[in-house]
């Protein structure tokens, strides 16, 4: 009967954690629309665009830390917050949203669209595969996992090649991407990576 109860709570467990990160990765995710917005609207209005959500995030963050709820934008902070998120400060979107801005503010294209891409599918993914594929833990990057590093190399690579089928940059981009993503950075990595991607982009292009 234990050992029943155990498993069930288990499961529940998994269920949490996977909701959870389907959910942040989503979020991740969701940053590759910038370059299509920048050809839809321009880089200018983009960048206001990503200035307006990062500012009213932190808005919301600071009300919810404070017992005050902010309609939706709470709540999914709240189902996207790992344990060791709950009742802190959630920055992770903050730096996604400024990643995204650096990349455009720093490198024209296709540099900023391959950055961006790098920081959403490379980054996401390999936080998702390292989460509930990783089996290999690689030493001295606090927790990353070598199926995870691979899992961003394949994005950056695929993505980087749809961009732009040149095989040097190609290489350059997923190196890069690769090696920035297993450093233990936490959160700061959504500022290294597309930052580190884009200027690799730049020295070929």
């Amino acid at each position: 009967m234990m050992e029943q109860v155990l498993l069930q709570q288990r499961i529940r467990s998994v269920s949490r954690e996977l909701q959870t990160e389907l959910i942040r990765k989503s979020l991740h995710l969701s940053i590759a629309l910038v370059p299509t917005v920048v050809r839809l609207v321009g880089t200018p209005a983009t960048m206001a665009l990503l200035a307006l959500g990062t500012l009213f995030y932190t808005y919301a963050e600071v009300q919810r830390n404070s017992g005050v709820q902010v309609p939706v934008i709470s709540r999914i902070t709240e189902l996207a917050s790992r344990e060791r998120d709950l009742n802190r400060f959630v920055l992770g979107p903050i730096t996604l949203g400024i990643g995204a801005m650096l990349a455009l503010l720093l490198y024209p294209d296709p540099a900023a669209s391959i950055a961006i891409y790098a920081l959403a599918f490379g980054d996401g993914l390999a936080g998702l595969v390292g989460k509930f594929v990783g089996r290999v833990t690689l030493p001295a990057t606090g927790g990353k996992t070598l199926e995870g590093s691979l899992a961003c190399a394949a994005a950056v690579a695929v993505s980087s090649y749809a961009v732009l089928p040149i095989p040097a940059v190609v290489i350059a981009t997923t190196v890069t991407a690769t090696l920035l993503e297993v450093l233990p950075s936490g959160d700061a990595d959504n500022l290294i990576l597309p930052v580190g991607v884009g200027l690799a982009v730049s020295l070929f292009v």
